[in-house]
């Protein structure tokens, strides 16, 4: 199921937002300051953010450009009471995919919602590199037209790999991107992942860069 994250420090309009999109079939999430949305939404799991622009702890603003700095590219609505186009265009040349004001209708909100999930489920056609092929959407993977069963992290790391082929990628990035978690020095669980994708895909599509991480080739 769609996973949306609300990031609204007013009650009432999180939960209208909340009820409007689960009756359209989608499961969301509430966070009720920037902090917080920053951090759920680094998890990995967010297929849309639904963002206030006027936050407690971190503005709506500092949110969309920590995530955007961070790489993740999940399709974000930011929301607010503010007219002045200049915050409209600050929040879209900093990454936002679309600006909605309040006060605003569940219609219009969903019909939001949908364009831009379409949007991003276009951008994340199949990959293809070297007879391998991984398709987010169908969420098939294949070599040669072989199948090979991929479990969802494997997938997620196998994609994270495909679209950044030919650059080192670093635990910490890949952790960050795949798991949603913050560096630990001491987990292998990015080591761990990676010897199950050369063992499944073969061993000379990624290759260990000492000292830096890995690279898809």
């Amino acid at each position: 199921m769609t996973r949306i994250l609300i990031v609204e420090d007013e009650p009432h309009i999180a939960s209208f937002v909340a009820r409007g999109l689960q009756h359209a079939g989608y499961e969301s999430v509430i966070a009720e300051d920037g902090a917080e949305g920053l951090a759920r939404a680094r998890r990995g799991d967010i297929d849309l953010v639904l963002l206030d622009v006027g936050l407690p702890v971190m503005d709506g603003f500092e949110v969309l450009q920590t995530l955007r700095a961070d790489g993740l590219r999940m399709p974000i609505i930011m929301l607010t009471a503010r007219t002045s186009t200049h915050d409209t265009v600050l929040g879209l040349d900093a990454g936002a995919s679309d600006y909605v004001r309040k006060p605003f209708t569940v219609d219009e909100l969903l019909a939001r919602v949908r364009s831009r999930l379409r949007e991003a489920e276009v951008q994340r056609g199949p990959l293809l590199r070297d007879g391998f092929l991984l398709d987010p959407a169908t969420r098939r993977a294949s070599i040669n037209g072989r199948d090979v069963d991929l479990s969802a992290r494997e997938f997620a790391l196998a994609e994270e790999f495909m679209r950044n082929a030919g650059e080192t990628l670093s635990r910490e990035h890949l952790l960050r991107q795949v798991w949603g978690m913050d560096f630990d020095p001491g987990s292998n669980v990015v080591d761990v992942y990676v010897g199950y994708l050369r063992t499944k895909l073969g061993h000379g599509r990624i290759t260990t860069v000492r000292g830096a991480g890995y690279r898809w080739e």
